[in-house]
């Protein structure tokens, strides 16, 4: 059996190169019920921090979800998939409002999407502290 596993914090040059193309993503969070919850969005992954960041509006479900399971946070997978190559970012997910943690989330966002998000004074930012990383890439 093959093996895709990555140390998130040090990953292979294609991996993180992979993670630096403009491609769409997806976030995996949990509904109350426990059923996975999937949804398209943009994803960054900074190995140095040790996180992957999704903005969001505050009043999206995927930030009530990650708000529903406490203060520990909640367990979310990110990916994308172009073709043959694939990777995962997992870890546990807080949704942050501090200014200065969703400027910082929107500059990756710009940087990796060729695009400035719009302004919205109701967006957050969910930080995802990395503990897993697969893929093929």
């Amino acid at each position: 059996m093959a093996t895709y596993t990555q140390d998130p914090g040090a990953p292979g040059a294609s991996y993180l190169g992979f993670w630096r193309e403009r491609h769409l993503c997806t976030l995996t969070t949990p509904r109350p019920d426990g059923s996975p919850h999937v949804v398209p969005v943009g994803v960054t992954y900074d190995p140095e921090a040790g996180l992957a960041r999704v903005i969001a509006n505050k009043s999206s479900r995927k930030v009530a979800h990650v708000l529903a399971t406490g203060p520990e946070g909640a367990r979310v997978a990110v990916c994308q998939v172009a073709g043959r190559r694939w990777a995962t970012l997992e870890g546990r997910a807080v949704v942050r409002t501090e200014p200065e943690r969703v400027a910082e989330a929107e500059r990756r966002y710009a940087e990796r999407y060729d695009r400035t998000p719009s302004p919205n004074p109701s967006r957050v930012v969910i930080e995802i502290e990395l503990t897993r990383a697969m893929g093929n890439t």
